[in-house]
């Protein structure tokens, strides 16, 4: 099969799972992947402003807030703003209740409250050790995707609260809030369409349970072997961990580069 376009996870399949640093041999291979002509998309949970180091790589197409806002260059090719009396409204909830909420546009932001539990989701989710800035007037701006930082009993307060929307784990202590479905593999159809391209000539690399629509949907999806098992059971292929040359070892065994 020839392919035409690789879609990368970020955290834990592009990085390094144990330490977030970019390996020399996945540098390589998305370099080997640009020279035959294939296209290379980031598919990440991060927002743009978090994609900085990718950007140095030459990948030019950003598939971010996981599936919520998607630009190649300076094109945007799809977003799902969210509505800013719904914005508002949670964010009112949040505060009445004391948790988290973070916020996506181009830059990520929080409500402001500090929790140790959301501390350790942002560090196992993105590559933050701080909390980003608090901004109590996001819903005056286009957010394209907000996260909940819950349990499954803090959660049940908001379905009935807010039945008009989806609440949908994606880690242990965050949560996408939605009025209408937003996902990677959704992003991944508008950006194929965008380039012309049909999804069997598509590569697709993740790590996590928020990878596995768009490993399931593309024509070659692949599991790093540091990856969630739920994703490996519906993957075609199971390569190495991200740390021990994963991308550059499934790619070089399907002779893709």
């Amino acid at each position: 099969m020839s392919y035409k376009i690789a879609f990368f996870d970020v955290d834990g399949t592009i990085t390094n799972h144990e330490d977030g640093s970019i390996p020399y041999s996945t540098i390589k291979a998305i370099k080997s992947l640009k020279n035959k002509g294939i296209k290379v998309v980031a598919a990440t949970g991060r927002p743009l402003s978090m994609c900085r180091d990718l950007q140095e790589l030459g990948i030019e197409t950003f598939i971010t807030a996981n599936g919520g806002y998607v630009k190649h260059s300076q094109s945007v090719i799809h977003k799902v703003p969210m509505n800013k009396k719904v914005i508002q409204e949670v964010m009112e909830f949040a505060q009445l209740e004391n948790n988290g909420l973070s916020f996506y546009t181009e830059e990520i932001s929080m409500n402001g409250v500090a929790q140790n539990e959301i501390l350790t989701a942002l560090k196992e989710t993105l590559p933050l050790d701080n909390y980003p800035v608090t901004n109590g007037s996001i819903h005056e701006q286009e957010v394209f995707l907000m996260c909940l930082f819950a349990n499954n009993e803090t959660v049940e307060k908001y379905i009935q609260r807010f039945p008009h929307l989806k609440f949908k784990r994606w880690h242990p202590y965050v949560l996408n809030v939605l009025q209408e479905d937003v996902s990677k593999s959704l992003a991944i159809l508008k950006t194929l369409e965008f380039f012309g391209i049909d999804k069997s000539e598509a590569i697709a690399f993740g790590d996590g349970e928020n990878d596995i629509d768009m490993v399931e949907l593309v024509g070659l999806g692949i599991a790093m072997g540091n990856g969630n098992e739920k994703l490996k059971n519906v993957a075609d292929y199971i390569t190495k961990k991200s740390n021990e040359d994963g991308i550059h070892y499934a790619l070089k065994s399907y002779g893709i580069i």
